[in-house]
């Protein structure tokens, strides 16, 4: 097991020179509240399929999870649809184009190009169980909270300040998607995915999450987990996913929360929280702390 194979003075040293990148981005200030992040904050968590675990850095850190809620909506509903009927949802094409781009949707037929950009998570916000958004998102995060044993929760005051700075773009996202009856109930499906992705906690419960697409897991099938994995290496960090796939080489997600998840199939997952993000908005420093742990323990899926 290569990730086992990790020093904690190694663990230390690549975070020192990874925090050197945070200069190169800024923390998001779209949404008033997520703008309060410390940009020199940075946790990692790392879990091991055996049980052996490693973490430095601000572990106290609560943040929401934001895009990187994605993967996870999309393994509930194959859990819960199967692979066909969500793929009559949704594509798992990458995109050349911003995460929140509309003239892609528009360009593609109304039909989202994949999950890990708005259009295709709104869309499968709208297929979540139940009645209303409290609900579907209460079930939801009640199913992730049993499966690996964390402890996510509904931010709030997140949810609050993400509700008074409503995207412009995920509006006009939703109104096409009704538009083309890829979605039935507007209001009710940004609700839905303004909670989900306001889901939040520690970046030990992101790792735990992590490792239910790394690891066997009775109550998730194998097929849904490569599945998932696929749709993030190949989508998973917007239209920079190619270059990161040949880089670092494992299925990743991250979210403008600051958020970074990278599985390594087989062994574990590697959870970050950094704020500072790129003009692409992933998180810069956490982007830098895997890339050198992958290419120091020979991590890549390819190798």
């Amino acid at each position: 097991m290569k990730l086992e194979k990790l020093e904690p003075n190694e663990l230390i040293n690549w975070v020192q020179l990874a925090k050197t990148q945070t200069h190169l981005g800024r923390v998001c200030d779209r949404i008033p509240q997520l703008a309060l992040a410390n940009p020199d904050w940075f946790a990692v968590h790392i879990c091991c399929q055996s049980g052996q675990s490693y973490s430095t850095g601000d572990m106290a850190c609560v943040f929401p999870l934001m895009s990187v809620i994605k993967p996870l909506s999309l393994l509930y509903l194959l859990e819960h649809f199967g692979t066909e009927q969500l793929l009559q949802w949704v594509g798992v094409e990458p995109s050349d184009a911003p995460f929140n781009s509309l003239e892609q949707l528009i360009a593609d037929g109304g039909r989202p190009r994949n999950p890990m950009i708005n259009s295709g998570a709104i869309a499968l916000a709208d297929k979540l169980p139940g009645k209303t958004a409290s609900q579907r998102t209460q079930s939801f995060c009640q199913w992730l909270n049993q499966l690996p044993g964390c402890d996510l929760k509904l931010d709030e005051v997140m949810l609050a300040s993400v509700r008074a700075s409503r995207s412009p773009s995920n509006l006009a996202i939703a109104n096409h998607l009704a538009e083309k009856k890829y979605i039935t109930n507007i209001e009710l499906t940004l609700d839905t995915y303004e909670q989900i992705c306001c889901l939040s906690g520690e970046v030990k419960d992101l790792a735990l999450l992590g490792k239910l697409l790394a690891c066997e897991h009775d109550r998730i099938q194998l097929q849904h987990r490569q599945m998932v994995n696929g749709v993030m290496l190949a989508c998973g960090l917007y239209e920079a996913s190619p270059l990161f796939a040949v880089k670092i080489g494992l299925p990743m997600k991250s979210g403008i929360g600051g958020g970074l998840l990278a599985i390594v199939p087989g062994e574990g997952a590697i959870a970050c929280y950094s704020p500072t993000l790129d003009s692409v908005g992933n998180p810069v420093a956490a982007i830098a702390f895997v890339e050198v742990l992958s290419q120091n323990l020979g991590l890549s899926i390819f190798s």
